[in-house]
């Protein structure tokens, strides 16, 4: 039996009105998507070597900043804990100008009381924008903080551009 070999890991930068975004994938799916913080990104210095998968991903943000789209087709592929990956295929459910609370994600995986549990595994997301960890808002509307990017500002900023209400 021959080895599968893995493909080579693929990555393309992009400008954004959230600032610059490192796509990583292979020729298959999206496996990461990274915003800068503070104007960095983890791959400064590092040639992009992009992939179609990359460059569909690429045109369907620049897609999704123009307004014109509100849903990703370009596949993703994420790993984690089952639990983790539950909650990622709720926040895939969530459609585009919509909110869940932590609480709500937490009852639909059978964990009610699992608020804490249920952050961390939307702070866990590896593709924000992809999957729309940013649609998850505390029961009042208020936001309990971001991971990608700049954080609470980045959210502000995805939450305004899908018109969702916010505090």
């Amino acid at each position: 039996m021959t080895p599968r070999t893995a493909s080579p890991d693929g990555l393309l930068t992009l400008d954004s009105p959230l600032g610059r975004i490192a796509l990583h994938g292979d020729q298959h799916a999206v496996t990461r998507l990274e915003i800068a913080t503070e104007g960095r990104l983890s791959t400064d210095g590092r040639a992009d070597s992009p992939t179609p998968v990359l460059h569909r991903a690429a045109t369907e943000l620049g897609e999704y900043f123009a307004g014109s789209r509100t849903a990703f087709t370009v596949p993703v592929r994420v790993a984690g804990t089952p639990f983790q990956e539950t909650i990622w295929q709720q926040l895939r459910e969530i459609p585009f100008g919509e909110v869940r609370g932590y609480g709500e994600l937490g009852r639909a995986t059978g964990r009610a009381t699992a608020g804490r549990a249920v952050g961390g595994a939307v702070g866990a997301n590896p593709v924000p924008l992809l999957i729309p960890c940013h649609r998850v808002l505390a029961s009042d509307a208020r936001i309990t903080g971001y991971s990608a990017g700049d954080g609470i500002p980045t959210k502000v900023w995805l939450l305004d551009h899908e018109g969702i209400a916010h505090r």
